[in-house]
């Protein structure tokens, strides 16, 4: 399973809109833009998460260590998207005012939470079919471009590394002590039998019998897109499923900016 080109979008427009209700945005101490390699605008952001914590300038050795520590929270948390040779990138710089209001909307509800359902992601995925059919039971806040199977399923060779094979144990025995890797590899090349003898004849019998036959653990690649929200629903709903794909989505949803701090916060 791997995830791709991962764009995270729209932190501007969601912290806006978080302090609509309450017209407070005079009280907003974030920062988003456009940042060099030089820029600072994260450690101003970080004196004031110790200007909340009650650490002053006065304090020394200590405040410069808080100083570090937050200005590099920001930084990987905050810088969004790299430009071009990685000396330009987008930020955004969450303060503790928008931060602390945000989670206490994260643990009022769904209704007082929208504003993650206006942090976009989007995001390429390769996974197998049959970790697709559990994907495909959320509907709302999701949209997915698939490469197609049945145009393409002709075009590459069949071989194992089209299929999902993370955890896979070709050593396990069978009812009639076979390991299962010999029934695997043999099936494989069933199959790309099919596909080279549809190639050559363009007798469509051939391929309705290759899209037949393909197992669930074909990996397909699609372009989806979501928002926190959703993630957050999918991220406690399946954090302990018991298909290893999963543990790996969900794992990629906690390396999201500000994941911790709002997709898998409790409180």
């Amino acid at each position: 399973m791997k995830f791709e080109k991962t764009e995270v979008m729209n932190f501007e427009g969601a912290f806006r809109g978080l302090r609509n209700p309450l017209e407070s945005w005079e009280k907003s101490d974030s920062s988003f833009g456009i940042g060099t390699v030089n820029d600072t605008e994260d450690w101003d952001i970080a004196h004031l998460y110790c200007v909340k914590d009650n650490i002053s300038v006065e304090d020394g050795d200590h405040y410069d260590q808080e100083v570090d520590k937050y200005a590099a929270w920001l930084r990987r948390n905050g810088i969004i998207r790299w430009g071009f040779n990685r000396c330009l990138f987008e930020y955004a710089y969450i303060g503790p005012n928008d931060l602390n209001l945000a989670q206490r909307m994260i643990k009022a509800g769904t209704s007082d939470r929208k504003f993650l359902r206006q942090i976009f992601v989007s995001v390429d995925i390769t996974a197998p079919l049959y970790w697709y059919k559990e994907f495909d039971t959320y509907k709302v806040g999701t949209v997915a471009n698939s490469t197609s199977t049945m145009h393409k399923i002709a075009s590459t060779p069949i071989t194992k590394d089209c299929f999902e094979i993370d955890d896979y144990n070709p050593d396990l025995k069978l009812i009639d002590d076979v390991n299962i890797g010999l029934r695997t590899q043999c099936f494989i090349d069933d199959l790309e039998q099919l596909r080279q003898k549809y190639l050559q004849t363009k007798d469509k019998r051939y391929w309705k019998e290759l899209i037949r036959w393909l197992p669930e653990g074909w990996l397909q690649t699609r372009t989806v897109t979501l928002n926190y929200e959703i993630l957050r629903n999918i991220y406690f709903q399946r954090r302990y499923h018991k298909l290893s794909e999963w543990h790996q989505f969900c794992e990629w949803i906690e390396s999201l900016p500000y994941a911790k701090e709002l997709i898998t916060y409790e409180g």
